[in-house]
């Protein structure tokens, strides 16, 4: 921590390290916002915790930058906890292992939280500071983003007076935000009959791991392996032929994160066991010869285990394996209007095995609602054809661009006057919570910029250190350039 607090700039690195710190995972934030309070009511700062756990923190402007507009920064307390399946760390309690990797940091087996702790990091080195200069200041932080965005919808009309909201949580130094994805959380549920197993069977666990993942949004267009959807496949090219009785199938942890592993413990009777792990190696083969230039450490095992007192009834388990089979994932369909952005997707994030049914916990994104309002219909009607449930929660709206928006024009103009280079205006595929906060605050003029976050979601998450001082200086000099208020 030590090395990453001496980085440039310093009080930025110094807030990120005390962020890695304190245990702060979706759900589990209280540590840090306790912390943060308790250091901002000792500067003097005005602190006011709503009734759902956001946090607003109010400064005055500076000498000279009285009349100026009131600017929100806003940022997120929580972080996706994300771990290596050999990594020991629990969330709830272990600091984050950051670390500097040449030009990049990154953590040790796990996420880092740079997504949003360095945006996190910035709003609180500003409140911190005696020099900066800038005009009437709030600082917003909101609970549970990565989870369901829970702190966003609790945000209510007349808690904040600023005019103009700066989202810190985009991912890419040069890239100014002006819109983002909406999304809507889709939980298939199939019903779990049960049955002793066969006689004269053994019991394995088939894992697949070694996927890179990432974030269900911005890494979706890459074309990397779902676990879930990979291990779907294979069962449904092979239950039948192998006798395979399914006991229990795992996969993922997090619905907007693509699944990185999954795993099936099964049964297969004795006499096909040599057929079976031959199978398990020709398809490893497969993935890795279609798979070669995105998934390069991928790995299916098959291990014994020990056997399972019940496995699904042959009914039950083809409706799971079809239904995983055939479930759309991935890209739906791209942007006409902005080359290269997702317009609508949906990630199976998550399955998990319980006593009564097998849950499929999936995440559409849309920069359009009619957009999202297709996948759902479509996930619909293969509930119905699967005799399956299907249940859609969560819903939250994109955040529509504003092509004309003067916030966005200032740092469009700051970013070339700094660099001597065009940044790239763009929409994400992502939720941003900007969307959220347009319902309460329909006038607020809002932008989005970030630093350079590499693989998001993902234990292989890292920041890149020159970007982060970039992303800094401009967002300094967009505080110097508000202008006063009309």
């Amino acid at each position: 921590m030590s090395a990453l607090a001496s980085l440039y700039p310093q009080p930025l690195w110094q807030w990120f390290a005390q962020i890695c710190a304190i245990p702060h995972p979706s759900k589990h934030e209280q540590a840090l916002s306790q912390h943060i309070q308790a250091w901002a009511r000792d500067k003097g700062l005005s602190v006011l915790e709503d009734k759902v756990g956001n946090l607003i923190i109010k400064k005055p402007a500076t000498a000279g930058f009285e009349n100026r507009k009131t600017v929100v920064i806003q940022a997120h307390l929580d972080m996706v906890p994300q771990k290596n399946s050999d990594k020991v760390h629990d969330f709830t309690k272990d600091p984050i292992e950051a670390y500097v990797d040449g030009d990049w940091v990154t953590a040790n087996g796990t996420t880092l939280g740079a997504d949003n702790g360095i945006g996190m990091a910035s709003a609180l080195a500003i409140l911190g500071s005696s020099e900066i200069k800038h005009g009437p200041l709030e600082v917003l932080l909101t609970i549970d983003e990565e989870a369901g965005m829970t702190g966003a919808f609790g945000v209510e009309p007349g808690m904040l007076e600023a005019e103009i909201l700066i989202n810190t949580d985009s991912e890419q130094e040069g890239e100014i935000y002006m819109g983002c994805a909406g999304g809507v959380d889709a939980e298939f549920s199939v019903a779990a009959q049960w049955q002793a197993p066969s006689d004269g069977v053994t019991a394995f666990t088939l894992s697949l791991t070694g996927l890179k993942g990432g974030h269900s949004g911005v890494n979706i267009h890459l074309g990397r392996g779902n676990a879930n959807k990979l291990l779907a496949r294979f069962l449904a090219d092979n239950a039948t032929a192998l006798q395979l009785a399914v006991a229990a199938f795992n996969g993922g942890s997090l619905r907007n994160a693509i699944p990185r592993e999954a795993s099936v413990i099964l049964t297969v009777p004795a006499v096909k066991l040599a057929q079976l792990q031959q199978q398990v190696a020709e398809f490893e083969a497969l993935l890795k010869l279609e798979l070669a230039a995105v998934e390069p450490a991928l790995k299916l095992s098959l291990s014994e285990t020990t056997l399972p007192a019940q496995v699904l009834s042959a009914n039950a388990q083809s409706t799971l394996v079809n239904l995983l089979n055939v479930c759309p994932n991935g890209v739906m369909r791209m942007s006409d209007e902005i080359a290269g952005v997702t317009e609508t997707s949906l990630n199976m994030g998550v399955i998990s095995t319980n006593a009564n049914s097998i849950q499929v916990l999936c995440l559409i994104r849309s920069l359009i609602d009619s957009g999202r309002e297709q996948i759902e219909s479509m996930l619909s009607s293969l509930a119905q054809l699967a005799g399956a449930e299907v249940k859609f929660s969560g819903a939250y709206p994109g955040w529509k661009p504003n092509p004309d928006s003067p916030v966005m024009a200032i740092v469009n103009q700051t970013y070339r006057d700094i660099y001597q280079k065009e940044p790239v205006v763009m929409v994400i595929h992502a939720g941003l919570e900007c969307g959220l906060f347009k319902k309460p605050y329909p006038e607020m003029d809002m932008v989005s910029i970030g630093p350079t976050i590499r693989f998001p979601h993902g234990p292989d998450e890292m920041v890149n250190i020159k970007t982060v001082g970039q992303y800094w200086e401009l967002l300094l000099a967009v505080l110097e350039r508000i202008p006063q208020r009309g």
